[in-house]
């Protein structure tokens, strides 16, 4: 069976503007004197020769300055447009500009159960299910693994995700990883399906996502993930983890500068490792933490939308969360973050949103919540749709037929245009009697329908057999990269 797909041409390049030109440049100063005066620690010796023989000054081993040159210099040689295939060789995304994809996140360590509604640890057979969803839904444009599987061992559980992303869909897949083979792993497999190296790299399908500590902390595995990808010119985000008040400045314009100064570190190793290498970047200000609990939060509001100014500054694809909630179920609280964040980010241009369907910040996932984000990019997406004037669509001399006295419910172009409207799957638009007389279902059970139905039916297209075998030899056996 095809995955589904939305038809992304009739969509308005538009985003928000919260920022003037003096204020971006502003920030962008404050990144460059933080990079030059205070720098960055890379624990990672490729990475710190690297810098020096680019002409940055290291000191203490690995605490690296790097002066404005370098980053002026890489920002002529990133892409600023990446294009992504599925693994049909069909283009998928055009990531650059301000154009909107969305797709789930990775490695939720709760599910809630569709059979029993009841929240519990996630297994294998829960990637299965969620990437055979998100596969079928035609408003999620790639796939990630979802979920910790519990009953892998841990040595495999990123391998075997990686497998089942590949083998479960079509779609375009961002993988994750903790240590430095996790990106080896991922294209090695990736390389299997593909073809080949070479093959990989003409129609890339997979894309690297790399977290660091911190803005001021890039760790050895992190780096080794970031080289390894764009030595074969192949997609990473590279989304240092900041947090105000804990490893930035509590302050939006401080967080704002010191997170920007870490993804410029990141975009200069990029490009010294190998110019042109295609590179995506996150939020500058990382995420919010509220410092009465200590929970990292997705709903909160304080961050605005400035953040998306400075990062399309450079004119490089950029990387979201969104369609998530820190509520702890699928109730009233997860409808309204989930939507204001979509809305947030497409709004402010995102290219690549993620973390759809997540709950509990980032703890627990459901695919009832995936299917209802699903609904809402779809709403998002025809809010968002180019407006077509012509002589058809102005219907003047329909209007002059009809007239005053008239009605223009009977008329063929009423007929001919009505499917041109939204509708909704699972979102509700009777009055309150035949709702009632349906069996007053809420929007949250007849999302579990649908997801039953999904994840009994939908398969994508198989694998050859030779190449589940391979995937199997390297997702089943602890055996070295």
């Amino acid at each position: 069976m095809t995955a589904a797909s939305f038809d992304h041409t009739n969509i308005r390049s538009t985003r928000l503007r919260s920022l003037t030109k003096d204020n971006v440049k502003v920030l962008h100063e404050a990144s460059l004197e933080i990079l030059t005066h205070t720098g960055l620690r890379f624990f990672n010796d490729e990475a710190v020769t690297l810098f020096k023989k680019a002409g940055a000054k290291v000191s203490d081993g690995n605490l690296v300055c790097i002066p404005a040159y370098l980053v002026e210099r890489a920002l002529r040689s990133v892409p600023k447009s990446i294009t992504i295939y599925d693994q049909t060789g069909k283009r998928a995304m055009m990531l650059g500009g301000h154009r909107s994809y969305y797709g789930p996140g990775s490695d939720c360590m709760h599910i809630y159960d569709t059979e029993t509604w009841e929240r519990r640890i996630a297994v294998l057979d829960d990637v299965v299910n969620g990437i055979r969803l998100v596969d079928a839904l035609p408003h999620l444009d790639f796939v990630m693994s979802m979920f910790l599987p519990s009953d892998v061992p841990a040595e495999l559980y990123e391998r075997r995700q990686m497998a089942l992303m590949l083998q479960e869909s079509t779609k375009p897949i961002v993988y994750v990883g903790i240590d430095a083979n996790s990106t080896v792993f991922a294209i090695k497999m990736a390389e299997m399906v593909a073809g080949g190296e070479d093959q990989l790299q003409r129609y890339p399908f997979v894309i690297n996502y790399v977290n660091t500590v911190s803005a001021f902390y890039h760790n050895d595995e992190s780096v080794q993930r970031l080289l390894y990808a764009a030595e074969r010119n192949l997609p990473t985000i590279y989304a240092p983890s900041t947090s105000r008040g804990i490893t930035a400045p509590i302050t939006i314009a401080g967080a704002l500068a010191l997170g920007n100064a870490g993804h410029l570190g990141g975009l200069v190793l990029s490009q010294l490792k190998r110019e042109g290498s295609p590179f995506l970047r996150s939020h500058p200000n990382g995420s919010s933490m509220d410092l009465s609990s200590m929970v990292s939060v997705y709903g909160a509001p304080d961050n605005g939308p400035h953040g998306w100014d400075l990062a399309h500054r450079y004119e490089i694809p950029t990387f979201g969360a969104a369609g998530c909630s820190d509520s702890k179920v699928f109730d009233a609280q997860a409808a309204a973050e989930a939507s204001l964040t979509l809305f947030e980010n497409t709004i402010g241009g995102v290219n690549l949103i993620h973390d759809v369907g997540y709950l509990d910040c980032a703890m627990t996932g459901s695919l009832e919540f995936v299917y209802f984000n699903n609904e809402i990019i779809g709403w998002l997406r025809q809010y968002m749709r180019k407006l077509e004037i012509n002589q058809e669509t102005l219907a003047l001399d329909l209007i002059h037929e009809i007239g005053p006295d008239g009605s223009f419910l009977e008329a063929d172009h009423t007929y001919n245009h009505i499917r041109e409207e939204w509708r909704p799957t699972i979102l509700d638009r009777l009055d309150f009697h035949r709702w009632s007389d349906q069996g007053s279902r809420t929007v949250k059970e007849r999302a579990n329908d649908k997801v039953k139905e999904i994840v009994a039916s939908h398969r994508a297209e198989p694998l050859p057999n030779d190449v589940i075998q391979k995937l199997d030899a390297l997702a089943f056996e602890d055996v070295p990269v």
